[in-house]
């Protein structure tokens, strides 16, 4: 019950400075509005950022590993291109090989692409990126059928002009008809439709292309209208559950290909084993220097709002000096001043990171090309605690000096 007295009076007390000093007050949060402001946005901003980020990793697939000819990170700046650039690229002999003897992997896909085809239906056309697949790529990755069917087996082996169509592609070649068994125009080919993707809309990062602006054809197909025939891209398999890390699944592809490769013992590999998971934990730790600039930041209008209401706090115990020894007089304890003012510290900083918070939410309607801003409760609960905690910090001294006031001192001020 006295800790309740206690936070309502403090909260009229803080109300009562409010009110009395309306200009000084609110130039003096300002500071803590900033500095919330700035930490809490640039922890919104990062956080929208990593999630839109790993959303575009998961579309080439999660638990997966890629056999590849250029690995995707180097470490310690390291870049030796020309090593990797007289590596040889992996071969449909090759997939086939580990899909044959791979025991530690539950699917297996090789594919291929082709940047900016022009399609083409009637007097509409549109440019794509086509990607040729073997028939279990939509278990390494999903792919969400709205309209038609995936590809069956004997399509993708005998390699049929079919295509599965992103949903931008789909609308822009048959705007006002069903596109499934219709047949459009592809490098010269005729391209039957069998499927259409559901509606993704547009990542920030396209991770293995834009799925709404993507043909998908069998690999087959691909290989004979872009390569001629040359039986090459990048294989994939996805892990089971069990072998956390894919330590299993990495050492079983690492030796089969060095085994078809023919490599001795002594002789480095000459292919790349690329984990999406890398990338987004390199990637993390790019977003965690982002997030620790923003603290570093926002500190210094934080260390001017601290001060502030430093200031306030100061200015409040010598304007009540009198209440205070009144207040003694009558059986209050030194905790109790203390606390009273401690918390009328805390309850003005909290207000000014409410409004700091409140133009981080008003920030995240404002459009920023394809990336959702989110506010997580999280980093509300994160604005508080800080507000907070610049409360505690700022008002202490003056509490402990208001506190420790004579009493009959006090009652005798003016």
């Amino acid at each position: 019950m006295k800790l309740i007295l206690l936070i309502f009076e403090s909260f009229r007390f803080a109300m009562q400075a409010l009110r009395a000093n309306l200009l000084r007050t609110v130039l003096s949060l300002l500071g803590v509005t900033v500095g919330i402001f700035s930490i809490i946005g640039v922890f919104t901003l990062v956080d929208s950022l990593e999630s839109n980020i790993k959303n575009s990793l998961n579309t080439i697939g999660t638990n997966v590993i890629y056999v590849q000819k250029w690995p995707w990170l180097f470490t310690n700046g390291d870049y030796p291109w020309w090593k990797y650039f007289m590596r040889p690229e992996p071969k449909y002999d090759e997939f086939k090989y580990l899909k044959d003897n791979l025991e530690n992997a539950q699917a297996g896909a090789m594919m291929d692409f082709a940047g900016d085809v022009t399609c083409r239906k009637n007097n509409n056309s549109i440019n794509a990126l086509c990607q040729g697949i073997t028939y279990e790529f939509n278990e390494i990755t999903e792919v969400p059928i709205v309209n038609g069917r995936y590809f069956a087996p004997q399509e993708i082996e005998s390699g049929k002009n079919i295509a599965v169509l992103g949903a931008d592609i789909a609308e822009a070649l048959f705007p006002d008809s069903d596109p499934i068994g219709q047949t459009f125009k592809m490098k010269g080919h005729n391209i039957t439709v069998i499927g259409v993707q559901e509606k993704k809309g547009k990542p920030i990062a396209d991770f293995g292309g834009a799925p709404d602006e993507k043909v998908i054809i069998p690999f087959m197909a691909h290989k004979r209208i872009f390569s001629s025939g040359e039986l090459t891209g990048d294989i994939v398999f996805k892990g089971y559950e069990q072998d956390e890390g894919l330590f299993e699944l990495e050492g079983e592809i690492t030796g089969l290909m060095r085994t078809k490769r023919g490599l001795k013992p002594s002789q480095e590999d000459n292919f790349a084993i690329n984990r999406p998971e890398a990338a987004a934990a390199a990637l993390g730790q790019l977003f965690g220097t982002l997030r620790k600039s923003g603290v570093f930041i926002g500190l210094f209008s934080l260390l001017i709002g601290g001060f502030g209401i430093a200031n306030i706090m100061f200015v409040s115990v010598k304007e009540r000096i009198n209440v205070i020894g009144i207040q003694k007089s009558l059986g209050a304890k030194n905790f109790f001043i203390l606390f009273q003012f401690l918390f009328e510290s805390v309850f003005l900083c909290i207000i000014g990171g409410l409004f700091g918070i409140l133009l981080v939410y008003l920030l995240s309607f404002l459009p920023i090309g394809s990336l959702d801003i989110v506010l997580s409760t999280g980093n509300i609960i994160s604005g508080l605690a800080i507000a907070s905690s610049i409360g505690i910090i700022s008002g202490i001294i003056p509490a402990w000096q208001a506190a420790r006031l004579d009493p009959v001192i006090a009652i005798r001020s003016k």
